[in-house]
């Protein structure tokens, strides 16, 4: 039969043979394939082709490739964990940098546990076991798990839209994870246990090379913010989507949506609190990736403040823009936004030093249109109870507003940190949350398709990267703008967007990726949520103007 491999077309025997199998030198020889994508849908490479299938392989340095590996790895550790210590409750926990944060629940780890178990993946790698996996109808699930008293993968008996049940097996060790996996052990090329705070790190190679471990930088504050949600939701006992769904089908989900808000609302006071009492506070500073909800985040902190006695006054980065002549281009010879180089910086911090000497500044508008700066008679001045208040991609780098005290100024971090976990070694990504809210916000108010949202994700993250996270541990506090409910509201609106794509998209993995565990969701409708919430957002209906 005819296929396409890699864009070339050829002829195969037709002999009920995987990818691995019919290609088994190309992929030898190419040690980084892990994967395969046919007629735009993710596949293991036990994949059996068939007529005029559109084949092309994966490897580990793209974005499904790393995911694909990442499963993988977290695999050979939960296997090799359960051959040492049988009655282990591992959880994994949350994904810092080229690193996944696990616990286990029950013991306490020591560096001889850790050695043992990182010996044991050693052993499963080197053996390069096949990992395969096994479908069943939800009848004989449910005897399986009655028999074997496990919890793995369990949830998927709860999904109405499936009609079976799927584990992965290696040898005797079985387990399901949310996506693709690596057919075999041995494509794992690179990695590391250690002890970490209470529990340990499994790092991993970064995308752009596979076979080297990087050393990684944890962000303590990161973590810390991290670890105070976990620990809150363990406490409500909602630290997984099973335990959340669980409380809904309970009738209890007016609980669940307060709890979550009042926590919210908790750490915006605490964080106004602190600005007053650093007392020369005169600037506030917000930066965080796409969609983490700086807007409303800036809107309630400013009623804390004003409870505060003070005042806050925005003002616009946007505005502050270098004539269009004078902007950086990037590598492909376009205007680059993006870049601290854009913004105007003398002029923006010699109006920052103007306002806090007490003096008045002429305001810019930016025209995008004409690439100047307009001046229409707005002027400024800081009262003596006033505050200002400026958001921005840069608004962490000291670069920005170099010309203003640091004891001046106070710098907050805010990102969608999700702490909820569909189980105890799936969990959900926090770029995953983000993504999420955005074609919902995209579609909602901006005009644009799902498909227009995942086609220009890879360019906004790779804007976060350079621009915010390497500051998040400049700022004086970190926000958590997850709610443990949102995706629950959030379903509704972005399922329809992303069913509309389909498999003659290059984007259709990725939207059947988003679908395949948003459908574990239960429903909760719109009128639990707020009028102030974060979440109002993306989805409409928020007390503040936007």
């Amino acid at each position: 039969m005819e296929i396409l491999l890699n864009g070339q077309k050829m002829q195969i025997a037709d002999e009920m043979k995987s990818v691995a199998e019919i290609f088994k030198n190309e992929i030898t020889k190419d040690e980084k394939v892990i994967a395969c994508d046919v007629n735009n849908e993710i596949k293991s490479l036990d994949y059996i082709p068939t007529e005029n299938d559109k084949i092309n392989f994966i490897d580990v340095t793209s974005r499904d490739g790393r995911r694909i590996y990442i499963r993988g790895i977290l695999y050979i550790m939960s296997k090799a964990f359960q051959e040492c210590y049988p009655r282990a409750l591992l959880s994994v926990n949350y994904q810092l940098t080229n690193a996944m944060y696990c616990e286990v629940d029950n013991m306490k780890l020591t560096r001889g546990m850790i050695e043992k178990v990182s010996k044991k993946m050693q052993e499963i790698i080197q053996k390069n076991l096949p990992i395969t996996k096994i479908e069943m109808s939800k009848e004989d699930a449910e005897k399986f798990y009655e028999k074997e008293k496990t919890l793995k993968g369990k949830l998927q008996l709860d999904n109405k839209q499936k009609d079976e049940v799927s584990l992965y097996f290696c040898e005797d060790y079985y387990n399901y994870f949310y996506g693709v996996m690596p057919n075999s052990t041995g494509f794992a090329q690179a990695y590391e246990l250690l002890l970490y705070n209470d529990g340990f790190l499994l790092r991993y190679p970064g995308k752009e090379n596979p076979y080297i471990l990087e050393k990684g930088k944890a962000s303590k504050k990161l973590i810390s913010a991290l670890d105070e949600y976990k620990d809150i939701h363990r406490v409500l006992n909602i630290n997984t989507l099973y335990k959340l769904n669980s409380q809904i089908r309970k009738e209890n989900t007016a609980q669940v949506v307060m709890l979550a808000e009042a926590l919210h609302e908790k750490k915006i006071s605490d964080i106004a609190d602190n600005i007053v009492n650093k007392k020369n506070v005169k600037v506030v500073l917000i930066a965080g990736p796409s969609s983490s909800g700086k807007t409303t985040f800036a809107k309630r902190l400013g009623i804390q403040l004003r409870l505060n006695g003070l005042k806050p006054v925005t003002i616009s980065v946007d505005n502050y823009f270098v004539e269009r002549e004078d902007t950086p281009l990037d590598e492909n010879g376009k205007y680059d936004f993006e870049c601290l180089e854009a913004i105007d910086l003398d002029l923006f911090n010699d109006h920052l030093t103007t306002l806090l000497n007490g003096g008045e500044i002429l305001c810019p508008t930016f025209d995008f249109k004409d690439g100047t700066k307009k001046y229409n008679g707005e002027t400024m001045k800081l009262a003596e109870d006033e505050v200002l208040v400026i958001e921005g991609i840069h608004c962490l780098n000291d670069k920005l507003t170099e010309k203003i005290p640091k004891n001046r100024k106070y710098k907050i971090y805010i990102s969608a940190l999700t702490v909820l976990n569909i189980d105890y070694y799936n969990r959900i990504s926090t770029t995953d949350s983000r993504l999420i809210r955005r074609m919902v916000r995209d579609h909602n108010f901006r005009g644009y398709t799902a498909m227009h949202t995942l086609q220009i994700w890879n360019s906004v993250n790779r804007g976060e990267k350079k621009h915010i996270f390497p500051f998040q541990d400049d700022a004086d506090s970190t926000f958590n703008t997850s709610l443990i409910y949102e995706l629950c509201v959030l379903k509704k609106y972005i399922v329809p967007l992303l069913e509309e794509i389909d498999n003659s998209y290059v984007e259709y993995a990725e939207a059947k990726r988003l679908l395949g565990f948003l459908k574990y969701f239960e429903d909760i409708d719109d009128k639990y949520v707020p009028a102030n919430s974060l979440l109002r957002e993306f989805i409409g209906g928020s007390i503040f103007e936007y």
